[in-house]
């Protein structure tokens, strides 16, 4: 399962579950991010921590250690006809088989 600490700035995100218990549970759902939300990673701090995101139209940080407690699904930022491995690598890139040389 994916966590919120896997996603990456750009990606966005719904959540699935809180996987948590007691006060971490509590201010995790105080701060909005509760099931079925949509959450989008703005940027990660450059040593790593915390990960800056938006969330029901505002800005929260958050540490990694509290971001691998929430599951998500990733939402594709590609439409649907690109979804498939040959064309899509998952992030708006060229093709993986436009970098392919001749000989391989």
């Amino acid at each position: 399962m994916t966590t919120l600490k896997d996603i990456r700035p750009g990606q966005s995100a719904t959540v699935t579950k809180i996987n948590s218990e007691g006060a971490l549970r509590r201010r995790i759902l105080d701060m909005g991010i509760t099931r079925g939300v949509t959450i989008k990673v703005i940027k990660v701090a450059p040593l790593g921590d915390p990960i800056e995101m938006s969330v029901r139209g505002y800005k929260l940080s958050l540490r990694k250690d509290d971001a691998k407690n929430i599951l998500v699904e990733p939402m594709h930022p590609c439409p649907a006809e690109l979804l498939s491995a040959e064309t899509c690598t998952g992030c708006h890139k060229a093709p993986k088989s436009l970098f392919k040389s001749k000989g391989q």
